[in-house]
């Protein structure tokens, strides 16, 4: 397929706000793609290739130029083997024949496939075809059932792949897909309530466990081999040893457990989450570390036991299985309840320990990973979300000379951010020389006062309420918004969204 159907596609779907109209648009566009074709399209209409990140920085990227091709003539697959190469080139003078490659297939698109190119590379195809969006379009494209399709990208992790096995084998090849040791999956997530007794309410007898403000990790094991993962699936194993021992030591050959990597205190209190995620970045003196800031692993879950894929089984199930594998030190307190004053004591524990609060777990779900569904619910000791940075402010007085004074959004329904509040509060100096040169490297317009960003960082606002405002376009507003620290563990798609900002407030 020639590029510019979909990118017309593309602009449709941009221009409508109805989620159906989305989805019947991108089903129309996926029904005629080859199979080879499949994988590739399915990525550049989810907002970005399928290498990823291709090594040519966001500057050169948002200046690069070049006379648009008169008429449409590249393809999907042209596109995608260029960009291929391009990811590829390494060694001296690579950064020289990257551009030079990447300049020769502008060269060959038309102004608006330049245009879809540019924003597809930057990650700025803001569109709204979200994951959710993308496998309702590719369950109507091929005629499968969306809840199997879901299952088998949980599993395979790869939304191109389970693409092209709907396409070609329908529901009975979708359902061939098992869980793969050293493949990580999409983490479970929790919906938030207010207090114990909505928990409850909802979910009658649950778990409840500790809420700790740690790095989320997915250990597996086979055999000897160990490997540990983030949330948002990148290979730490290096920087954790601890959590590799501690893995080594467990009674089972091969195993999936989720769970917290968190830096522990004398006290037996928590480091703040800032502070354990410098066990985690990017050059590392793991040995001294180690020493200094040691990690402790906390598990919650297991999803696959010797061989036996586990997720599917009911929680309590999973839970027994667990108490049989991880000691005691290495598991999340946990306490099964139907009595509100029990939950209530459970959670004061919880937060007399340092911890954030508790995460109520329904006894009969399975693990629905990368969903937020209901049958975790996790309650704070305050109100805090997790929202996107839209843009900065210049800071006058003694912050004169960096990017201050943040503006924060939620997602919508659409998949655009919604702005709900400006805050400077909160902020050390580190905090705010860091967030400076890191804003600058993503901006993408400016005025006189205000920079505005590629939404890409997400960072954790304490706040004290939500009030109605006409000031924001999401029609309300943060109460007494500071910011808590960045939370570098979590891609925009996991921000919270502004149908849970509605919830929590007046509005």
């Amino acid at each position: 397929m020639l590029l510019e159907p979909l990118v017309i596609t593309s602009q449709q779907v941009a221009a409508t706000q109805s989620r159906n109209a989305k989805v019947r648009l991108l089903a129309a566009c996926l029904a005629q793609l080859s199979p080879v074709e499949l994988p590739i399209g399915v990525a550049f209409l989810s907002g970005e290739p399928r290498q990823g990140r291709i090594g040519i920085g966001h500057a050169v990227l948002r200046d690069l130029s070049a006379p648009a091709a008169p008429v449409s003539a590249l393809t999907i697959d042209q596109v995608d083997a260029v960009l291929e190469r391009i990811a590829s080139t390494k060694g001296p003078g690579a950064a020289a024949q990257r551009l030079e490659q990447l300049v020769a297939l502008f060269a060959n698109a038309t102004a608006v496939e330049q245009d879809f190119l540019h924003r597809l590379l930057l990650g700025e195809l803001r569109q709204g075809a979200l994951e959710g969006i993308m496998l309702d379009a590719i369950a109507q494209a091929f005629t499968v059932a969306e809840s199997t399709l879901r299952r088998a990208l949980m599993l395979a992790g790869d939304l191109g792949l389970v693409a092209r096995v709907a396409r070609e084998r329908g529901d009975a090849g979708l359902a061939e897909f098992r869980l793969q040791v050293f493949r990580p999956l999409q983490p479970m997530l929790a919906q938030t309530a207010a207090d114990t007794a909505e928990a409850l309410a909802k979910l009658k007898r649950a778990a409840l466990e500790w809420k700790l403000d740690g790095a989320r990790v997915q250990v597996h094991r086979e055999g000897g081999d160990v490997r540990v993962f983030t949330r948002q699936l990148n290979d730490v194993t290096a920087a954790v040893p601890e959590l590799v021992d501690a893995a080594l030591r467990l009674p089972a050959r091969a195993f999936v457990l989720d769970g917290e990597a968190i830096a522990i205190q004398p006290d037996g209190k928590p480091h703040p989450f800032q502070l354990t995620m410098r066990r985690f970045g990017r050059r590392l003196d793991v040995e001294a570390l180690r020493q200094s800031l040691p990690l402790s692993s906390f598990f919650f879950d297991v999803l696959h036991l010797d061989g036996e894929d586990v997720l599917d089984r009911p929680a309590a199930e999973r839970a027994r299985a667990l108490s049989a594998l991880v000691p005691a030190e290495h598991a999340i307190e946990r306490a099964v309840v139907e009595d509100p004053d029990e939950a209530d004591a459970f959670l004061r524990r919880a937060l007399a320990a340092g911890h954030e609060g508790v995460v109520a777990k329904s006894l009969s779900a399975s693990y629905d990973a990368g969903r937020r569904g209901g049958s975790w619910l996790k309650i704070k000791r305050a109100h805090t979300l997790d929202l996107v940075v839209l843009a900065a402010e210049w800071g006058s007085g003694r912050r004169k000379g960096t990017l201050s004074n943040l503006h924060l959004g939620a997602r919508a329904a659409s998949g655009e951010f919604v702005m709900l509040a400006k805050t400077f509060k909160g902020m050390t100096d580190e905090m705010l020389k860091w967030q400076t040169q890191h804003l600058l490297g993503l901006e993408v317009a400016r005025d006189a006062f205000t920079v505005y960003v590629r939404p890409s960082l997400v960072v954790e606002v304490a706040f004290d309420g939500v009030q109605r405002s006409p000031q924001y376009p999401g029609g309300v507003a943060l109460r007494f918004a500071r910011i808590k620290g960045y939370r570098h563990d979590k891609p925009p798609s996991e921000a919270d969204t502004l149908e849970s900002v509605l919830g929590l407030g007046e509005a």
